[in-house]
């Protein structure tokens, strides 16, 4: 009798382990990943083989929950439902929805994919929120989603603009959510306040691993504010998008964090990044940047450059002939880059010879007139150019007064005409100055950035510095935020280590 019932006992605990190991394999062949709250998770999508995301166990206290997946620059497809409705789904490289909990309910699925013939790799997080925390893109009337949380991004050669809906007070599960427009005051979305961080990837690096890694350092509110910089601090009253200048081939997140002064709240949206180039184009792709044209150009430039630091004082008509060639050349490829549709070595031979024959200008009018007061106030200009550029390179060319046309051109020519007044009763300075700040900064960045240096001079820090003819053709500059991977406002420490 002992015998047998020890012999049913082995029996049973056998089916029961068949049972339980079937039940595992049956969830990994209908593609079900299980995800917990807060925490990251590494994943691969096939062509055609869906992935369904399950999120079990949610507390009582959690009213929305934010998924979102990222990949370089696959594309990724987010849906509430097999079928895909536009205003229940999403596709991209950074996507994410959020779901609306309702009464008693714990446990929330998302269906995933990509279209994409080959795999992709993606890195995915649920993120739950209380009712206090205010909704990201809850008081959406632009794009498809109807609780759109997802910051659009588009970019082309001079600029980034990011986009993302007005977002709307939390509210208790049940509850209808408060309306977006039918009072302005305390009580309304309208007290929500809105702080753009942005965040640069290890320079020269264009990893997948690598872009991964960090954008998990840009998905929680705590995480984005000790890892990215604030650039700028929407209102209600603020539209809802933010330019700043575009870096090709230097990877850059984006996140907006939505907060409730009144409460003291806040949530994240969906993170963002681009490289302002595209991986798949055949011509100008991330992995190709570096142009010959470009290092044969400013290999020339920075030799000229390191001349000009250290000799330009001692040889007159070498340093008029380089005044004459950036005071030309640099207005001249702003010029032709922004209203005409010429290839980019074809605008780097036009640049060196517009700036050539400026160069050769204003050596022959020294040569044919002898004017020793305007040869050294061209040189003025450059160094008073140089000084109002770094001037609105730092956290001061973020400022809201310095959006508005009139206020940045007049502020902007005060300095620039003050540092050559100042200095034209002395002219063996206003000579020396100009050729230690710009030889030696020339032959430093065109040693070593070749390809950015040209775009950190004119459209990073001096990207802002057009005439105001071309202001209507050029994207609206006026609203950019200025900033580079190791420029103002990082500090020296945060471009070494921060990054690492």
């Amino acid at each position: 009798m002992e015998l047998l019932r020890l012999l049913l006992i082995a029996v049973l605990a056998s089916v029961t382990r068949a049972a339980g190991g079937a039940e595992i394999v049956g969830n990994s062949s209908e593609g079900l990943l299980e995800f917990s709250v807060g925490k990251f998770r590494y994943l691969e999508l096939k062509k055609p083989f869906p992935e369904e995301a399950i999120l079990r166990h949610i507390s009582s206290n959690v009213t929305f929950v934010i998924f979102q997946i990222h990949s370089q620059y696959q594309n990724t497809t987010i849906s509430f439902s097999e079928a895909l409705l536009p205003n229940a789904s999403g596709t991209g490289t950074d996507k994410g929805l959020v779901s609306i909990l309702r009464p008693e309910q714990s446990m929330c699925t998302w269906h995933l994919e990509t279209f994409d013939p080959e795999p992709v790799q993606n890195v995915a997080i649920p993120l739950s929120y209380s009712e206090s925390d205010p909704i990201p893109g809850g008081c959406n009337l632009e794009f498809d989603v109807d609780i759109d949380p997802n910051i659009y991004l588009e970019y082309n050669f001079f600029e980034t603009t990011i986009k993302f809906a007005p977002a709307n007070l939390g509210y208790a599960r049940g509850a209808d959510p408060p309306s977006c427009d039918v009072k302005t005051d305390l009580d309304s979305r309208w007290r929500l306040q809105y702080d753009v961080y942005q965040y640069f990837l290890p320079e020269n690096d264009l990893t997948e691993e690598v872009l991964l890694r960090h954008l998990q350092r840009m998905a929680e509110v705590p995480q984005v504010r000790a890892n990215a910089v604030k650039v700028v601090t929407l209102t209600a009253d603020d539209k809802t998008s933010v330019s700043f200048s575009s870096l090709r081939g230097q990877g850059v997140i984006y996140n907006v964090i939505v907060r409730d002064p009144l409460l003291n709240t806040s949530t994240a949206y969906v993170p963002t990044h681009t490289y302002a180039c595209s991986f798949e184009a055949e011509e100008g792709s991330c992995s190709s940047l570096g142009r010959v044209s470009t290092k044969v150009f400013f290999t020339l430039f920075a030799l000229l450059g390191l001349f000009i630091c250290f000799f330009g004082h001692r040889f007159w008509k070498t340093e008029l002939f380089f005044i004459g060639f950036i005071f030309i050349g640099f207005f001249f490829y702003i010029l032709i880059t922004r209203l005409t549709p010429i290839k980019y070595d074809v605008r780097l031979i036009v640049t060196a010879v517009a700036g050539s024959i400026g160069g050769i200008f204003l050596v022959a009018a020294w040569w044919r007139f002898g004017v020793l007061t305007l040869c050294m106030l061209c040189v003025g200009l450059v160094l008073g150019f140089l000084v109002a550029s770094v001037a609105f390179f730092t956290p001061l060319g973020n400022l809201k007064i310095f959006r508005v046309d009139a206020v940045f051109w007049v502020t902007f020519s005060c300095i620039a005409i003050f540092i050559p007044v100042v200095f034209m009763g002395c002219l063996r300075i206003v000579d020396s100055l100009p050729l230690s700040h710009q030889g030696n900064p020339q032959f430093i960045f065109s040693a070593e950035h070749t390809e950015l240096w040209i775009h950190w001079l004119l459209f990073g820090g001096l990207g802002r510095e057009q005439l105001p003819v071309y202001k209507p053709f050029l994207h609206h500059f006026e609203h950019t935020q200025e900033s580079t991977p190791c420029g103002f406002p990082q500090s020296f420490h945060e471009c070494a280590f921060s990054n690492e």
